[in-house]
This record gives C-alpha cells, structure tokens and sequence, in this order.
C-alpha cells in the first residue's frame, strides 16, 4: 500500500525562488497540455496521449529556453497526472479538467527521481533546487516512490 506525508520545508530565498519557478513551469506545462488536448479534440477530433503530449516537451523547452531551468522530470509528470485527470473524468470519478491558476491555495509539483531524503540532518535534497531544511515530524518505513 502507498502512503503519502507532508511536511515543512523551510527553504532559503533563493531555494523559494526556485520552487516559485518549478511550481509556475509545472503549472504552464499542465495548461499548454490541457489547451493543446482540448484543441487537437474539438479541431481535430483526435485524442491526444500523454507520450504525444511528452514529445513535444522539447520543442516547446526549445521556443521557452526558461522552461530549462526546472526538472525535466517535473514536467513530464504534470502532463502524467493531466493524463490521470482525464482518465478519472471518463471513468465518471472526478470532474472534467480544468486549467491551474498561480493564486490557488494548493500548488504542487513531483519529483519521481533523484532527489534524497536523509532523516538524520533533517534535509531533502531535489533536482535543480538543492538541499533543503525539513521539519520531520514523522518517519516512515520503506521506500520513496515521489
């Protein structure tokens, strides 16, 4: 069974700088997905999948050079969970998909690999952001997944 935690991070001003950027990147990628989806359906009348979606990840990194500054893998995974959306709307679990907004009270971003979490010091360490302080209220048993 997978289990998810949450705790505090308490990052320096250039660390919070760096998640605004990871956060507002993974936010555009989602809304450039869900835009180009919905356009490719009522256009075209095609669907298109999350791996056609995922490549043309590097032409749009290459039109927006600032989309380079953020874990590549963060924003594969905004197009995967947009592709989660969907899926939930078909199967009738969830409403249809709409876009993210800057000012909504959750925003998250996943990081699926390289990143490490070390108990003792009490520190994360993600992608292009470094290693950040962390408030561990709990352990946990097993391994890390995101």
């Amino acid at each position: 069974m997978l289990r998810r935690y949450q705790y505090r991070l308490y990052p320096t001003k250039d660390q919070e700088v760096l998640l605004a950027k990871h956060l507002g990147c993974c936010r555009y990628v989602y809304n450039w997905a869900l835009n180009l989806k919905n356009t490719a359906y009522h256009d075209e009348g095609i669907s298109l999948s999350k791996y056609d979606l995922m490549q043309q990840l590097p032409a749009l990194k290459e039109e927006l050079p600032w989309l380079k500054e953020v874990n590549a893998q963060s924003l594969q995974q905004s197009i995967h969970h947009l592709s989660r959306a969907f899926t939930n709307f078909f199967e009738g679990r969830a409403e249809e998909p709409t876009f993210k907004k800057k000012h909504d009270p959750e925003q998250a971003f996943t990081v699926p690999q390289a990143y490490t979490v070390d108990f003792q010091q009490g520190t994360v360490k993600l992608p292009k952001i470094g290693t950040l302080k962390v408030k561990y209220h709990r352990a946990f048993a097993g391994t890390t997944k995101s």
